[in-house]
């Protein structure tokens, strides 16, 4: 029931204000650590970086473990703020809506606003000089992604332990998506976050790509994105992320490519129209691990 409602509410109303989401409380408390933290040298910013993380997930676990059993008291109340708290923990109505803004943008020619809009919600790499085909691949490739971290990742950690594992794992994702980038001043700062979130998704990356070849069977072409998918996944940095991009890169039969970094697939350039295929596809996939899910949840009981 609290898995079927946090589905049905996050159709409904997609992303709450951030004055009442729990993952912006988390990453305004993260922002202030990570500001007053060591950032000179490699071994004080590391440990300093593994501390602030550990606690950060160690305490919101901890804080739900006690708290759980006593929702579970409050009946329909108790209900249904594990129902909030479950959505707001998995994000899939705000990334598909984010994405479909950009391809608006592009579909009317305004390739300003798609290089202010991937910039600004899906991706961190500079967009100002980008021109359409890298736009539409940008969203592509974090619409792909982000299946894993944003809707698979935590719905796998809550059907294993509860809201505790599902809120523990954001912790850590929101960490890595703040500091665990290469380079910069918040390079070793962000080290401990962004190898537990790669550690976190090694099997949620692998079970989203299986439901993006489900999806593009269904919805483009589930063949080619398993092909590419096995043959593409390690020419990203990251282990995790080229499972899902590769997939979608075969599904749609295009190319996408960071320049300077990876280039999974083959074909075409992206357009604007397949940003709307990969909606469909990652749709699609959504639908068939939230059955997958509910059917566990309701079997194991």
């Amino acid at each position: 029931m609290i898995l079927v409602g946090a589905l049905l509410l996050d159709l409904g109303i997609g992303e709450p204000s951030n004055v009442c989401h729990p993952v912006a409380w988390i990453g305004a408390a993260l922002g202030r650590a990570f500001r007053a933290a060591p950032r000179q040298g490699r071994l004080r910013p590391f440990l300093s970086g593994a501390v602030i993380v550990g606690a950060a997930a160690g305490a919101t676990a901890w804080l739900l473990v006690w708290a759980t059993p006593a929702m579970a008291s409050l009946g329909w109340l108790g209900v249904a703020a594990q129902i909030w708290l479950l959505k707001c923990a998995f994000s899939l109505h705000g990334l598909l809506s984010t994405a479909r803004a950009v391809q608006r943008a592009l579909a009317a020619g305004d390739l300003n606003r798609a290089r202010t809009e991937v910039g600004l919600h899906l991706v961190s790499r500079p967009t100002s000089g980008l021109g359409a085909d890298e736009v539409a691949s940008a969203a592509i490739e974090s619409v792909a992604e982000n299946l894993t971290d944003g809707f698979v990742a935590p719905v796998l950690f809550y059907l294993v332990l509860g809201l505790p594992a599902a809120w523990a794992y954001r912790v850590v994702n929101t960490a890595d998506a703040m500091v665990g980038y290469r380079g910069g001043e918040f390079e070793y700062l962000g080290k401990a976050a962004a190898r537990l979130d790669d550690l976190l998704n090694l099997v949620p990356a692998r079970l989203a790509a299986l439901a993006l070849v489900a999806g593009a069977a269904l919805a483009a072409d589930g063949r080619r994105a398993l092909r590419t998918a096995r043959r593409d996944h390690a020419l990203t940095a990251s282990p995790n992320a080229g499972w899902t991009m590769a997939a979608m890169a075969g599904a749609l039969g295009v190319v996408l490519e960071k320049p300077g970094a990876y280039r999974l697939g083959e074909g075409r350039p992206p357009t604007d129209v397949d940003i709307g295929v990969s909606l469909r596809v990652v749709a699609v996939a959504a639908a068939l691990a939230a059955t997958v899910a509910v059917v566990t949840t309701a079997v194991s009981r």
